[in-house]
Formats: C-alpha cells, structure tokens, sequence
C-alpha cells in the first residue's frame, strides 16, 4: 500500500477537532481537580481560623503568588507536553524564578534573625506533615490532569507526567495553603517546594504508564 493510500485510510470517517480541545480539556480538569482539593481540605484540615486576618498579611500574598506562578508555569508545561513536537522553550526558566526569588527572600530573613531563632523559621511547627498533607490534597488534581493528557497526543510520557504532577502538586498547594498557619519565606522555600516535587516526582514515575497510547 502506498503511503498517500494509507494517510487517506487513516482519515477516512474522522471528524473536525474543535477549536482549543486542548485548553477546554485543561479547564475541566482543573475546576475538577481544584474542587476536589478544596473538598479533601474542607473534609480533613479546615481553613486555619484566623484566615480574614492572614489576608492582610503581605506574606500570605507572596506565598500565593509563589504557589501560583508555578500553577500558571506548569499549566503552560503540560499544555505543551501533550502535543507532540512542542518545545518548552520558555517555561523551565519561568518555574525557576519563583524558586530564586523565595529563596533569595529566605536567605535575606535568615540572615537578620538571630542565630536562635532560624531553626524554627525553617522548620515552623508543621514541616512533619506540610509535603505529606499537600499530596494528599494534590491527588484529584492529578488524576483529572492525567484524564486531560489522554485525550491529547503526549509522546514524551516521563516528562508529560512530571508536568502533570506538579500542575497538580501547586493546585493541591494553593487549597494547602488556606489552612497552613506557616509564613515564613526559609518554610515556604523549602517545605512548600518539597510538597510540590512529590507529586512531580510520582507523575514522572506513573507517566510512561497512564499516558502510554
């Protein structure tokens, strides 16, 4: 058979695709995911009870937008990474500045507290439970993140997955973050950043598996 008979076989009976399939895919997993998250939260951790006052608070602010530049990054990484032939151009150093610029602020607050008081900056009161509980909460996001992905055409799996798990680590984050009382940078820079590089890690693993088509 020649190729051109082929290609013709092959598109015979196939309809239009609809226009932004990809981004309307995204839309329904995220509000999924993202409700999800917020029900686990809601069900097992409650907001933190001084929450109205939090938001006057810079620092809770800056670790939202911590958490959401990497949503917002890793989003644009997935989107990418399921379709074939995409290049991330742009996107890894758009997931590294976030990561500078805390960590830039957790060494300028370490550096002006007393030498006593930096283990309990870094370490806050929650770092046992702070990476667990944000996969936890990371866990519907992930898997409607992967329901996405498989109506598309990923072909770099190990690294579509690991863009799925941290899409999903910075949702399930950002719902974390109404509950944690944590705001200090040298916590934020680490213990959020680990929570976040779970589900990363655990999307690279499971991705060959869940998106192989």
């Amino acid at each position: 058979m020649r190729t051109d008979d082929l290609v013709t076989m092959l598109a015979t009976g196939a309809g239009a695709v609809q226009p932004n399939q990809a981004a309307r895919r995204y839309a329904t997993a995220l509000g999924c995911g993202a409700l999800g998250a917020a029900l686990l939260m809601a069900t097992l951790l409650g907001p933190r009870p001084d929450l109205a006052a939090a938001f006057l608070q810079p620092m809770f602010w800056v670790k939202l937008a911590f958490v959401a530049s990497f949503a917002t990054a890793s989003l644009f990484a997935a989107l990418r990474l399921s379709r074939p032939g995409q290049r991330l151009a742009w996107v890894p150093g758009v997931l590294s500045a976030p990561v500078l610029a805390i960590w830039l602020l957790a060494a300028i607050v370490l550096a002006r507290a007393e030498p006593a008081q930096r283990a309990a900056l870094f370490f806050g009161d929650t770092w046992n439970s702070c990476p667990f509980l944000i996969t936890t909460l990371s866990a519907p996001a992930f898997f409607a993140v992967v329901w996405a992905m498989q109506g598309l055409a990923p072909t770099r799996l190990r690294l579509a997955g690991a863009a799925a798990g941290l899409l999903s680590g910075a949702v399930g984050t950002l719902l974390y973050s109404l509950h944690c009382p944590e705001m200090d940078a040298p916590f934020i820079g680490f213990w959020y950043l680990l929570g976040m590089l779970i589900p990363t890690t655990l999307g690279a693993l499971l991705g060959p598996r869940l998106l192989r088509w």
